[in-house]
């Protein structure tokens, strides 16, 4: 057995975050560690890889024991992490970040040559482009989740933990990614494996443990278990409905793009959105899907073409006035623009329309709990109360914070980037059943997501784009992972070059 974890437990004040958890690894196979957000699974983790300190229980590695004193104790041991939030320094290139920590050196210097030499392999064996002298602020979020991945590897690591790695990914990274986990089990490493994604435990692992509030509730072989027995494990309860849908009309146009580009991408986005529709938009890294979203928002600079909504152009418009036009954006990057971390939940939830809980230009301080406490009963955010800071939340309640602010403001053009990544099934059920009582509402959803089942779960119609133009949209009925991922990269399910249908203008 590589690595054994018997009774760990942790605490932070008066919150027991451990009780007692007990797990084994082998050598070459993958253990999918399973649970809600706030489980325990990333505490777990950051033990494992002495970024926390257990407050009882022991670990062994290779039958010795292991207690690393800090994470570079634990990667020189050969245990690395890639941890689900990015941890990378923005002001160095990709290859300084893939070194951090253990620079090659030659006579007590750093060796430049050596250091290029392994981000390059590390890089390569990822099957990515990025280049080693790129400033890590100038990538992408899905780019700076593969450098997290090419630092853990630089080393090749004994045991790989990996917190949410494919969050940021796209189908083709995502099978380059599973390509090099392959190759790493048959080198005998052990991989440790935190998904939402219950297939892609599936295809990376063999073996499983459950966590529920901070204790193991099921472990075995994850070849012979029934999906529905882990998600039963992992809430307490039968979940019957990943996908829920609720009955909704769709009317007629309500959100107009022709030929919208932004710098650098999109470089000519058109489609028609309908009042009423959940709208889904798909493509690899780079096709343009967020950028759209942020150009159409007024974050990112429009430098041609146009946006309608309701017939009225509202192209070049700030965030400000979308958001009093009935405009609202979520976006990917919650930690740093979705949530203000530091602050309430009640700020959160109410700030961009505080006309309801004010009088006179003042703030009325009981009416924003009350309020703030009504949408979180509404959304089941699990709270210590309304003014416990955001930060302090697990990732499910974050997003449901984030998602309520669209809701509370009473948008009725929700534009979604990304809305489940990185939570729990309990909590991604929540925020669908959100998403289609919006739709039955009247409200229109344009959604960008990197997952293929949420797409064609959730929406209505899907459209695909490829190199910062739409060059297909149908009914999601009409879609499947193979053709979605076919037009994706320009060709049609048949081999042919893909073009937009009729709702493309």
């Amino acid at each position: 057995m590589r690595l054994r974890l018997n009774g760990i437990r942790k605490s932070f004040g008066a919150t027991q975050a451990l009780k007692g958890v007990s797990l084994s690894a082998r050598a070459g196979a993958g253990l999918a560690v399973i649970g809600e957000n706030g489980a325990g699974k990333s505490t777990l983790m950051k033990v494992l890889s002495g970024a926390h300190a257990p407050d009882a229980g022991t670990m062994e590695l290779d039958g010795e024991r292991y207690a690393p004193s800090d994470p570079l104790e634990a990667r020189r041991r050969g245990v690395a992490m890639i941890y689900q939030e990015l941890n990378l320094a923005p002001h160095l290139t990709v290859e300084e970040n893939i070194v951090l920590g253990v620079e090659p050196s030659r006579w007590g210097l750093l060796d430049r040559r050596r250091r290029r030499e392994e981000a390059r392999k590390v890089l390569a064996d990822l099957h990515t482009s990025i280049s080693p002298s790129a400033p890590v602020s100038a990538l992408t979020i899905a780019q700076q989740q593969l450098v997290e991945i090419a630092r853990a590897l630089v080393h090749e690591p004994r045991v790989l933990i990996l917190d949410e790695p494919t969050s940021s990914l796209t189908g083709v990274d995502v099978e380059h990614l599973y390509a090099v986990l392959d190759r790493l089990r048959a080198r005998g490493v052990s991989i440790l494996y935190i998904s939402h994604f219950l297939e892609e435990c599936q295809r990376v692992c063999s073996d499983y443990v459950v966590l529920r509030d901070g204790e193991s509730v099921g472990a075995g072989d994850l070849t012979t278990i029934p999906m529905r027995e882990i998600i039963r494990m992992m809430v307490g309860r039968e979940v019957n409905e990943l996908y829920p849908r609720t009955p909704h009309t769709i009317q007629g146009p309500l959100l107009e793009l022709r030929r919208l580009a932004g710098r650098p991408k999109p470089r000519s986005m058109s489609c028609v959105v309908r009042e009423g529709e959940i709208f889904g938009l798909f493509g690899l890294i780079g096709a343009g899907r967020t950028e759209t979203l942020r150009a159409l928002f007024g974050l990112d600079e429009v430098e041609s073409g146009t946006a309608h909504v309701g017939g009225m152009d509202v192209t070049g418009w700030s965030p400000r006035k979308q958001l009093r036009g009935g405009m609202a954006l979520l976006s990917e990057d919650r930690k740093r623009e979705g949530l203000l971390l530091n602050r309430s939940i009640a700020e959160n939830l109410l700030i961009t329309r505080p006309e309801p809980i004010s009088r006179g230009g003042f703030l009325r301080l009981r009416a924003e709990q009350h309020m703030a406490l009504d949408w979180m009963e509404r959304l089941d955010v699990r709270a210590q109360g309304a003014l416990q800071p955001v930060g302090e939340l697990s990732g499910g309640n974050q997003q449901k914070v984030a998602f309520g602010r669209l809701l509370y403001h009473q948008a009725r053009l929700l534009l979604l980037d990304e809305p489940t990544r990185g939570i729990d099934v309990g909590s991604k059920a929540s925020i669908y059943r959100r998403i289609g009582r919006a739709a039955e509402q009247g409200k229109t959803v344009v959604l960008v997501s990197s997952y293929i089942p949420e797409l064609l779960g959730v929406c209505d119609t899907i459209a695909v784009c490829c190199r910062g133009e739409v060059v297909a949209v149908k009914p999601a009925a009409e879609w499947n992972e193979h053709a979605l991922i076919s037009a994706a990269i320009g060709q049609s399910a048949e081999g042919e070059a893909t073009g937009a249908d009729e709702r493309e203008l």
